[in-house]
């Protein structure tokens, strides 16, 4: 079996042996050719081919690199081509509409050679390609890429024969959604034919569509009315019939059409009147929908007055509302009202003649120096002591009752002048508006007289009694001037690191706080619910019966120094975090003094960092997490023994007998007093390591053992006749 890898991308060859013997059926290959140029393959040398054998002789694979040997595989493939035009390189035969596409040169029409199967529907197709960058269409829809004919072969498949159809849909179950175009209305009963016509098709879209018949396309047809329908409006209403018109029903525009974007809104009684009442046929003998005339109510109604009203016009007495209907304000354009004694300006203007001149007399004389001539007195009296007596015109005028026209300055000559904040506020938010119960005399004097007690009563006590001024201003009521000065006359002054702390990270709500206890009774407990806003509950606390640093910090080592802290300062209160602390920096220690602990710090061990002794659990890296009260007190609780317990003592090793916290080395271990052997003279200057050398395996690490330990001079310096025995 020889497998031939064509250099011009088409897929691998799997030619027949010499003995017809083929393990898999042959692709792309005549049966003669394969033969043939399988026997020519053999006839050459591997060298020459780039061929390579397997152990026992047989050919595997050839890359064809020769040049000699490609061209005679060229000439035989064009010669046997001739010889067997019946037959040809593809899986089967194309469809009909491809028919004019077979051939072994035609391949590349449909196909880019090489690698993996890249197809070229989209070359031909042109309509399709077209729809697709456009991001429209039926199979825009479907999901296929602009500029990709990869998808194409997932509902149209070739090379099936002849008769096999590229395209399977029944038009009569085909869901038209799907193109983009829903079919409402009566287009929904409409045959395919009816609008898939070669006339529907544009000139644009016609030189896309390669097939010549263009009654077997459905697409390129406009989604446009005038595609279809001829517009009777000749183009000057536009070409959005939709605008006005629905799919249902042509003559019906109500649900659609919207007079009132016209020129001319239908209101009143004209909305009820039917199209066909204007819009009269012109010369064309059609619908006039432009150029009406309709400026004037005797474009469309006669004068049933006859000109007797000339010049006035109709709407000078009437409205579309109802004919009948005669609105007054009409005889303003007969009776010239400025001539009187009181000329009607502002919202006079717009007042019936009826509410004036009483059952339409007009003769009978009126009083109108005052406001209060016509009007009643909105205020209930609360300004009949001013100089005015009240009067309306101080503060309003003809052209509406609101807004008044009493402004800051006029505030200004009030017992309160308005300031900062104040200057700033409706006067509603002030003088809540009750109508003709509005009150304008109100109090003043104090802030509470107006604003809720922000804190609470916390500071209804002396020095305080709730004199808001002392900490804030008119301007604002934040920032506070409460001053870092005012707060050194407090129970607890800011110092250090305090100092730089928001007044909000302390003065917090209530409910931040663990305890109530912590608390005034005033704000940690509330007997019944205040008459003040739900919000009233969140305000910060400003005195706290505890001012110990547990107020606002948590306990971060979870009470291991409860007693430490509860010890008295220097001031006679309890220290606190202060007894370790301070209010410079967290980590400043240096009240903390280890000598007073259980195990005092001396020698190396005051170098030794905290975590390396008080270790957090559960391989923790915070110091904060440790328990300091579970410090380990015994060199073997936090060293290792080095000696493997060569000189432990019911289970442990007094390290102290031989070393110190200073240093390790040198040992204090005492040669002389401790051991049978004495060190003298030479002796003293030789090293250990020089006479213990035994080691020995313990818990998997060599340790050194001291003892037995040689004490013959032969056992240290051998045959050497100096340290012999003498007899």
């Amino acid at each position: 079996m020889a497998t031939l890898k064509n250099r011009v991308g088409l897929a691998a060859y799997t030619l027949p042996t010499e003995d017809g013997a083929v393990k898999e059926p042959p692709v792309f290959v005549w049966p003669k050719l394969a033969k043939r140029v399988s026997l020519v393959i053999q006839n050459s040398a591997p060298q020459s081919r780039g061929c390579t054998d397997d152990k026992n002789g047989t050919l595997r694979a050839c890359d064809v690199p020769s040049m000699s040997v490609c061209k005679l595989l060229l000439i035989l493939t064009l010669a046997l081509l001739s010889a067997t035009a019946g037959a040809q390189i593809s899986p089967g035969s194309l469809a009909r509409a491809h028919k004019d596409l077979e051939g072994a040169t035609l391949c590349t029409s449909c196909h880019k050679l090489g690698g993996e199967p890249v197809f070229k529907c989209l070359d031909c197709h042109t309509e399709i390609a077209f729809h697709l960058s456009a991001h429209k269409g039926l199979h825009f829809l479907y999901g296929i890429r602009p500029g990709s004919s990869q998808e194409c072969v997932k509902c149209h498949s070739d090379h099936n024969g002849l008769d096999f159809p590229l395209i399977k849909w029944d038009p009569k179950t085909f869901d038209h959604r799907q193109t983009g175009y829903t079919l409402e209305g009566k287009h929904a009963g409409v045959e395919c034919t009816k609008c898939h016509a070669p006339e529907h098709i544009p000139a644009a879209e016609r030189a896309l569509i390669k097939i010549k018949d263009l009654n077997r396309t459905f697409v390129g047809v406009a989604q446009t009315c005038a595609t279809c329908h001829k517009d009777p409006h000749s183009g000057r209403l536009g070409p959005n019939c939709a605008q006005c018109h629905n799919f249902t029903d042509w003559k019906n525009v109500s649900g659609t059409f919207d007079h009132s974007k016209t020129r001319y809104p239908l209101t009143g009684m004209h909305a009820q009147v039917k199209c066909e009442k204007c819009h009269t046929p012109g010369p064309d003998k059609q619908p006039r929908y432009l150029g009406l005339p309709f400026s004037k109510c005797n474009n469309c109604h006669s004068d049933p007055h006859k000109g007797s009203f000339a010049p006035q016009t109709c709407q000078s007495c009437h409205t579309t509302a109802s004919w009948k209907r005669v609105i007054t304000t009409g005889l303003s354009q007969n009776f010239d009202h400025s001539k009187t004694k009181y000329p009607l300006l502002g919202k006079h203007q717009t007042v019936a003649c009826g509410a004036c001149h009483a059952n339409g007399d007009f003769k009978k004389p009126l009083q109108f120096a005052k406001c209060m001539d016509c009007h009643k007195d909105a205020h209930n009296g609360q300004f009949v002591k001013r100089p005015d007596a009240g009067e309306c015109s101080s503060c309003h005028d003809v052209n509406g009752w609101k807004p008044s026209k009493f402004d800051l300055k006029a505030h200004a000559s009030t017992q309160y002048p308005l300031e900062g904040k104040h200057a700033k506020l409706e006067c509603a938010q002030c003088h809540i508006a009750k109508g003709k119960d509005t009150l304008y005399k109100i109090k003043f004097g104090r802030c509470l007289d107006c604003h809720h007690d922000e804190h609470q009563t916390q500071f209804a006590a002396a020095p305080w009694l709730n004199q808001c001024e002392q900490c804030h201003s008119v301007e604002g009521f934040k920032p506070s001037s409460f001053s870092l000065a005012k707060h050194k006359q407090t129970r607890f002054q800011l110092t250090n690191s305090h100092l730089a702390v928001l007044c909000s990270d302390c003065h917090k709500p209530a409910s931040a706080f663990p305890s109530a206890t912590l608390l005034p009774a005033s704000v940690a407990v509330q007997a019944a619910p205040p008459p003040e806003p739900s919000h009233y509950g969140t305000t910060a606390v400003y005195h706290f019966q505890d001012l110990s640093c547990t107020t606002c910090h948590q306990d971060p080592h979870r009470g291991q120094f409860t007693d430490r802290m509860k010890a008295l300062g220097r001031d006679g209160k309890p220290a606190g975090c202060e007894a370790c602390h301070s209010t410079k920096n967290w980590k400043d220690l240096s009240r903390f003094d280890h000598a007073k602990t259980k195990f005092a710090l001396v020698g190396a061990h005051r170098a030794v960092a905290c975590m390396d002794c008080h270790k957090p659990p559960n391989m923790g890296t915070k110091l904060i997490d440790a328990d300091f009260t579970a410090a380990p007190l015994k060199c073997d609780e936090c060293h290792a023994d080095p000696h493997g317990r060569q000189f432990a003592k019911t289970d442990i090793t007094p390290c102290a007998d031989c070393h110190n916290s200073a240093k390790w080395k040198p040992s204090t271990f005492d040669h002389d007093k401790r051991t049978p052997f004495a060190l003298a003279g030479a002796h003293k200057t030789v090293r250990c390591s020089d006479c213990h050398k035994l080691f020995r395996a313990f818990e998997g690490k060599q340790v050194l053992y001291y003892k037995p330990t040689l004490k013959d001079c032969k056992d240290c310096h051998g045959a050497d006749a100096r340290f012999q025995q003498k007899s």
